[in-house]
């Protein structure tokens, strides 16, 4: 019965990780429903963050080589730094755009695992993504990959911070930020998910270091798998989802449902 918990959560997460309704607040929203001793089990979240960043990896994987290649290319091969400077510069806005949060998370770690039991606080959290989706109903700006700036990156990455609350949505956040910057649609889909690849990489690393200390490796290997697994195959066909309703200019739909999530949350468990 407990490894079907851990299936259930791995579900919930691959579901609402591409989702801009967070993947974080449905995690502690569903462990609270459970009420099951997976309360306080923050590396599981890694763990199955980390079945989603697979997911991400693999839709995105030639995208990724692409910058890759540009990026040490134009460090070590100074006659293709011309070919090499416009994915160069996305890899800098990449890394520009992960830095505030990044920091954010080794500072508040501890905050953020208290603000997990704090159901007030997520209902809250629910409205104020319902709020930001809202925002943005029809925002489609003009800026595509090469076009976004570095102000843009900074800004965009300081919202990103916002999201460490759970249930202020990650993806959610980075979309308003990048079409309040005047980014198309698409391409602002695809910044949201190039910045959620090294932070997810930067999460699982400290998870796993947590998971070692801890002692409690091998007895959790199996639950943790079933979790990764299920989370990397839903996260997968749930982006492709996703992608077609952004397009379409449908982020407003997710706003209704997190204002009702909202309201559920803040009576039920008032």
């Amino acid at each position: 019965m407990e490894y079907i918990k851990y299936i259930i959560l791995g579900i919930i997460q691959g579901f609402t990780e591409p989702l801009p309704i967070s993947s974080s607040g449905h995690l502690v929203l569903a462990k609270n429903l459970f009420n099951t001793n997976m309360l306080n089990d923050v590396n599981f979240e890694i763990v199955v963050n980390f079945g989603s960043f697979i997911a991400i990896f693999l839709i995105f994987w030639k995208d990724i080589v692409r910058l890759l290649t540009a990026f040490f290319g134009y460090i070590f091969n100074k006659k293709k730094r011309k070919e090499y400077q416009q994915d160069f510069k996305y890899c800098l806005l990449i890394i520009i755009g992960s830095i505030p949060v990044g920091i954010a998370g080794l500072l508040l770690k501890d905050t953020v695992d208290a603000w997990s039991s704090n159901m007030t606080l997520l209902g809250i959290a629910f409205m104020i993504t319902a709020f930001m989706l809202f925002l943005v109903r029809k925002s489609n700006g003009k800026k595509e990959d090469h076009d976004i700036t570095y102000k843009d990156a900074i800004i965009i990455g300081l919202l990103q911070m916002v999201a460490l609350t759970p249930g202020i949505s990650r993806s959610g956040t980075v979309l308003v930020g990048c079409l309040l910057c005047g980014i198309s649609r698409k391409a602002s889909l695809k910044y949201t998910f190039m910045l959620y690849l090294p932070v997810s990489v930067a999460s699982m690393g400290l998870g796993v270091v947590d998971l070692v200390q801890s002692g409690n490796l091998m007895s959790l290997l199996l639950p943790y798998t079933l979790g990764l697994l299920a989370a990397g195959i839903v996260t997968f066909f749930t982006y492709r989802w996703l992608s077609k309703l952004v397009q379409n200019g449908k982020l407003w739909k997710f706003s209704i449902y997190c204002f009702f999530l909202s309201i559920f949350v803040l009576i039920y468990f008032r």
